[in-house]
């Protein structure tokens, strides 16, 4: 057989992680990796993370999984510290992100049909968006290179330019649901939106009764220094996705609404097997009993100063390659002025471990452990790989 037992969907690199200790990762070799990229902002509290191993260890020990055709002390606790700490009055659970959207956009539709008007079925989405790769979600952007072979793709999505306020008004018609945006675009190259652009959709949605739905599964969860980003921008949505780092690397999201956001979902409108079984909460729980204080996001503001203080000083240096630094907190980008995944893979061999996103951006997310020594390492690291890197000539 010519086909690998794992389906052949991704690019895999040569790094085999086996073990993981704190912002390090360690290969079968016994080679050692700093990890920036943290799963893709999935691992918060790092590998090994002493509370959160404990607290999956003694439920699984307890119990892992029950039907969602129970009561769920479990979810109902996890549920409510949501509630408790954002805008939101209710919460789905899921077990990703890809989920977490989908909920989201069944939510906004299904608003609008519970008032009389199934018309409106259409979200306004942004060039660049990533929100999965669910057929719901490819459909909700403009990149080929996730939709390509995938037709015909779902209706309901006007795609317009991200941070350009006149484009989203102009797009608004009878069909008009809401808005679904990421406040920070993490696959389109670390870009926040502008407050003008974030403060205006909200007071369109306002204006229109249409529906603020933000996709915040890489922006979220304390990396921007905020518990969520949309904080940033001092407005609150109505609905929004939430996962990556929510489970600190085990598999959870969650759909967060309003109660009237949330006014259609009732009894038999959705549903998951395995979303917020006590497992998956017990690992939410953890995470929150960490992160969700504001001496922990004080830390993660502090670290993500100093990370983007020390990668602007350093990129004078390599000129020849680095152009810019961007994002909030720990949840940074520097843009190249070459192709980004050609040096995220150089890095590897260096012991650095980054992400490509688009615009020739290498993605920097740390786990929101990380200390000064850590950043000192990944500078020392990076410089050392950019004098060393030559820039592939075009052909």
């Amino acid at each position: 057989m010519a086909i690998t037992p794992l389906m052949p969907v991704y690019p895999r690199s040569p790094v085999r992680p086996v073990r993981g200790e704190g912002v390090y990762l360690f290969g079968e070799k016994g080679e050692k990796y700093l990890d920036f990229a943290s799963g893709i902002a999935v691992n918060l509290l790092g590998h090994g993370h002493p509370h959160l191993t404990r607290a999956i260890q003694d439920q699984a020990a307890t119990l892992i999984h029950v039907s969602n055709l129970y009561g769920s002390p479990q979810g109902e606790a996890f549920a409510q510290r949501l509630v408790d700490l954002t805008f939101a009055d209710t919460v789905f659970l899921t077990n990703s992100g890809a989920e977490a959207v989908e909920c989201a956009i069944k939510t906004a539709r299904r608003y609008h049909h519970h008032h009389g008007r199934p018309e409106k079925h259409e979200l306004i989405t942004f060039t660049s968006a990533f929100h999965g790769r669910t057929l719901g979600t490819i459909s909700a952007t403009n990149q080929e290179k996730l939709r390509d072979g995938f037709a015909p793709l779902l209706p309901g999505f006007t795609v317009v330019e991200f941070d350009n306020l006149e484009a989203a008004k102009a797009a608004i018609g009878p069909h008009t649901a809401g808005f679904l945006v990421e406040p920070v675009q993490g696959e389109g190259g670390i870009r926040p939106a502008s407050p003008e652009f974030m403060k205006g959709l909200r007071r369109l949605a306002d204006e229109n009764d249409l529906l603020l739905v933000l996709d915040e599964v890489q922006c979220g969860y304390a990396r921007s220094g905020r518990m969520f980003a949309y904080e940033h921008y001092d407005i609150e949505p109505d609905v929004m996705a939430a996962a990556k780092g929510i489970g600190g690397g085990f598999p959870l999201g969650a759909c967060l609404a309003t109660e009237k956001a949330a006014a259609g979902m009732v009894i038999g409108t959705h549903g998951s097997t395995y979303g917020g079984n006590p497992l998956a909460c017990a690992a939410g729980q953890a995470v929150l009993d960490v992160v969700a204080n504001e001496e922990f996001l004080e830390h993660v503001r502090r670290m993500g100063d100093r990370l983007r203080g020390a990668l602007e000083q350093m990129i004078p240096n390599h000129d020849h390659l680095f152009d810019s630094v961007r994002g909030l907190g720990l949840l940074l980008g520097i843009k190249l002025k070459t192709d980004s995944r050609a040096f995220v893979a150089y890095l590897r061999e260096h012991g650095l471990l980054t992400v490509a996103a688009g615009d020739n951006v290498v993605r920097v997310l740390p786990p929101l452990i990380v200390e000064e020594a850590h950043i000192a390492e990944f500078i020392e690291k990076l410089s050392a790989a950019a004098r060393a890197y030559e820039v592939p000539q075009a052909a």
